[in-house]
């Protein structure tokens, strides 16, 4: 059965960095495992991080379907959805890859979800990670697009604000019916004594805090010099805190 890690926190905090970077020590660290990557924040940036080029999104294939001309005669309309899905499929040696995307219109997705979710399931049960880089409304995790949450880390920068709205994913999570068995606090971008002014922010969350990671020129080099931050080196900063987090978290046990 594939463990399921999810990856929330609010825009720019880092969380589609600390996903890659999560992904790339997986693949690195336990060679030979199948993983499957799931975008599911409308700000889809996570192909680019890993280095994969997305060539269309759920949300775009899944719009198709609501033209009844797209679907070629004498195709069951759910045989046609299933045949979408899997093109959006990005498929790689170490790492395959969903996107979700954004809304493409008004209307209701709850039949496609639906198969959606049924999809996700079944491919999921051939991986043995599937890592979900989490919207800010966790709303894929609350219609239980995503079947369950093994391991979830909460991304914060190193902002009052920042661990404040990861408080405020704290309580979307706890409200959420899906059950999520381990919890963790990240803080990303610190430095020295970043923490120690931080904690009575974070004491209020209620999040337990597993790890921070640094800020890290090299990540802000390679972003902006459009470099895939799945290349970074082995003795990068950030690449040395996501292993230390990993192996607090016992993801591999």
């Amino acid at each position: 059965m594939a463990k399921y890690i999810a990856v929330a926190g609010k825009g720019g905090v880092g969380k589609t960095t600390f996903t890659a970077l999560l992904l790339r020590q997986m693949v690195h660290q336990k060679r030979g495992i199948s993983v499957l990557a799931v975008d599911a924040d409308p700000n889809a940036n996570l192909g680019e991080a890993l280095g994969l080029t997305v060539t269309a999104t759920i949300s775009e294939l899944l719009e198709q379907t609501k033209d009844p001309k797209a679907i070629p005669e004498g195709m069951p309309k759910q045989i046609f959805i299933e045949y979408k899905l899997q093109q959006s499929l990005v498929e790689t040696k170490d790492i395959d890859l969903l996107v979700m995307g954004g809304p493409q219109g008004a209307g209701c997705y709850c039949y496609p979800n639906d198969l959606l979710r049924k999809y996700i399931e079944n491919i999921g049960d051939n991986y043995d990670f599937v890592v979900v880089d989490s919207e800010a409304g966790l709303e894929h995790i609350s219609r239980r697009t995503i079947p369950r949450i093994d391991e979830m880390f909460v991304v914060s920068d190193s902002s009052a604000r920042g661990i404040r709205s990861a408080g405020r994913v704290h309580e979307l999570i706890r409200g959420l019916k899906s059950a999520v068995s381990n919890l963790h606090l990240i803080v990303t971008k610190t430095s020295e004594g970043t923490m120690e002014s931080l904690s009575e922010e974070i004491e209020r969350t209620e999040l337990s805090v597993i790890g921070d990671i640094p800020l890290d020129p090299l990540v802000v080099e390679y972003d902006l010099a459009g470099k895939p931050l799945f290349d970074l080196p082995e003795d990068a900063v950030s690449v040395k805190a996501v292993e230390s987090i990993l192996n607090r978290a016992g993801i591999f046990n």
